[in-house]
């Protein structure tokens, strides 16, 4: 709550602007369409810009107007908005022709076709002024927003008042367009590279730049898209600047460092009493309750969202209900809040007590434990339990654990092994004790026969003996075993391949190994088959390999004759 709202201050703005002759009356070839607009913040929940009597507000919304989709009826240049006279109106007209050819609202003056685009290519996408495009709403906007209506026609203002306030108005506009107000100039071709005075960056030579020309240091260069206000940082419009101090601003914010603004209505103040408060200016019977326009000038206001309330509107409307009392809890009552519902202090006193010593809760810490409300203190001494390591009281509001009915400090919950703190990580409980699933594995897990290391998923077991499935492989290929036949030999695993290479019978016809059943001939195997080969003095053959050395026919279990080392048939050997 502020006490006192606001000081008046006093400032001769008419000694800052010399007596000059006043130009004649503007005209404005353009309206702006803002009523009935839509809101650009709040969206449907504004039917559409309302005007306040005298605020800058929308008495639909409560947004500002510049916050609507506030437009121009048609083009309109930077020219035609400030109401400034050019010395070649058929200039202007061709300019305006010129940029509609090429396919934009505004093109920089000077330029050819093809550096018109490499220009615009330089610019933010959607700041682009190409027609029917957000670009071109973006550049009418920005016209809006940088040029004020209200700072260049008087037709415009509501709250000059005076005459000398008006004197002073055309003083400074006057001055504002004569001395502070020039286009950019657009370069095209830079002879040498130069520092861009924003950013710092370089423009190399051969690209284009914009120079300030009304700048004391005229050499000042730009990129394109850093020629903004050095106030808001926005593009600045068309290119159009003022100037102060060094720097480049759009028309609002040149015109606020010369006057103070009305935060209010947004109009300049040229009155020479004004108010100050709220770190900003108001024009007097202008700072007011925000809800009922009641002047709050050496009175207290509150500030809801930035806007300054009266003490009655500010309880009327933003004011909590007491849900013992049913009534309003004032500004400059305590207000208490439990389980959603608000309270005055003394109601919440009378209301909500310890269910052990009976004291007032107000002020206190408490807690609900079983439908009794209970101050910390009592909470300690009846209903809390204690931590399983350190044997220390779990105080309300500090961070436990809980496991099998059991409670921990967070900081207490830890390892057995390594008494690192668990929090919420993942544990094995064993016995009384917890443990790391690390610690547990290396404490308590199966460790593979072969590797050593534990064996957390996908094992087996073979001899009574803990395998991995990848370690439980051949000694010949090391491939995994894994639910495959295999035969042993001196201790030592073979898959069927690799045996039949290393052991087995070979086939005196084909000389490749013999294997039965999966396994190689001869040896005992993890599940051999019947006998699938034929065995006559030393020497073996595949029972598909047994037959006529002449006419092929198979000789298993038939007569044969041996013909030196081949075998033959009866009828081939008698032929």
């Amino acid at each position: 709550m502020a006490d006192g709202g606001g000081s008046f201050q006093s400032s001769s703005f008419a000694d800052r602007f010399p007596a000059t002759k006043r130009r004649k009356k503007k005209v404005f070839p353009y309206e702006e369409v803002d009523k009935g607009q839509p809101c650009l913040s709040c969206g449907d929940r504004c039917l559409g810009f309302t005007p306040h009597k005298w605020r800058s507000t929308c008495t639909t919304c409560g947004c500002q107007r510049d916050d609507h989709d506030i437009i121009h009826d048609n083009l309109v240049t930077v020219h035609e908005r400030l109401g400034v006279d050019t010395k070649d109106q058929n200039e202007l007209v061709r300019s305006k022709e010129r940029a509609l050819s090429l396919g934009y609202s505004w093109v920089p003056q000077g330029l050819s076709p093809a550096k018109v685009e490499d220009f615009m290519n330089s610019l933010p996408n959607n700041q682009v002024p190409r027609l029917h495009t957000a670009g071109q709403k973006y550049r009418d906007r920005q016209l809006i927003l940088q040029m004020p209506r209200q700072d260049l026609a008087e037709e415009f203002c509501r709250h000059i008042l005076d005459a000398a306030s008006t004197e002073c108005f055309y003083q400074f506009v006057e001055l504002r367009d004569e001395v502070a107000f020039a286009t950019g100039r657009v370069k095209d071709y830079l002879k040498q590279d130069q520092e861009c005075f924003k950013c710092g960056g370089e423009i190399e030579a051969g690209d284009m730049g914009v120079y300030a020309d009304l700048l004391e240091d005229d050499s000042l260069c730009w990129h394109p898209f850093c020629f903004t206000c050095y106030t808001c940082d926005e593009l600045l419009v068309d290119l159009a600047y003022f100037c102060k101090d060094g720097h480049i601003f759009c028309e609002r914010h040149y015109a606020e460092l010369v006057l103070p603004r009305c935060i209010a209505c947004d109009e300049l103040i040229f009155s020479q009493e004004y108010v100050r408060a709220m770190d900003g200016s108001f024009h007097p019977g202008h700072f007011c309750c925000n809800h009922c326009d009641k002047s709050l000038s050496g009175m207290s206001y509150i500030l809801r969202e930035n806007n300054p309330h009266c003490i009655p509107c500010y309880n009327d409307l933003f004011a909590n209900t007491c849900a013992e009392c049913n009534q309003k809890i004032g500004h400059d009552s305590k207000d208490l809040s439990f389980k959603n519902q608000h309270y005055h202090e003394s109601c919440f006193e009378t209301r909500y007590t310890c269910h052990f010593c009976k004291e007032s809760l107000a002020d206190k810490a408490f807690g609900n434990w079983d439908n009794k409300m209970c101050c910390s203190t009592c909470y300690e001494k009846h209903l809390a339990n204690k931590c399983q390591a350190c044997g220390e009281i779990l105080k309300p509001g500090v961070t436990r654990l809980g496991f099998q009915g059991k409670e921990w400090h967070d900081k207490c919950f830890r390892c057995k092994v390594c008494d690192k703190q668990i929090g919420t990580g993942s544990f094995v409980p064993k016995d009384s004790s917890v443990y790391c699933t690390k610690c547990y594995e290396d404490t308590f897990g199966i460790k593979c026969t072969g590797c050593g290391q534990i064996i957390s998923s996908g094992g087996l077991s073979y001899q009574k003996k803990p395998w991995h499935r990848d370690c439980f492989c051949c000694s010949g290929c090391s491939k995994s075993l894994w639910n495959q036949r295999f035969t042993l030999r001196d201790e030592k695993r073979y898959c069927a391949d690799c045996y039949g290479e290393k052991f087995a019978r070979r086939c005196s016809a084909c000389l490749k190994p013999i294997v039965v059943g999966g396994a190689a001939s001869g040896d005992a195997t993890s599940g051999q088959g019947s006998t699938t080969y034929v065995c006559f003095e030393d020497r073996n053959w595949h029972n598909s390999c047994f037959k006529c050395q002449k006419c092929q026919v198979s000789l298993v279990n038939e007569c044969f004759v041996m013909d030196g080392q081949d075998i033959v048939c009866p009828n081939c050997a008698q032929g």
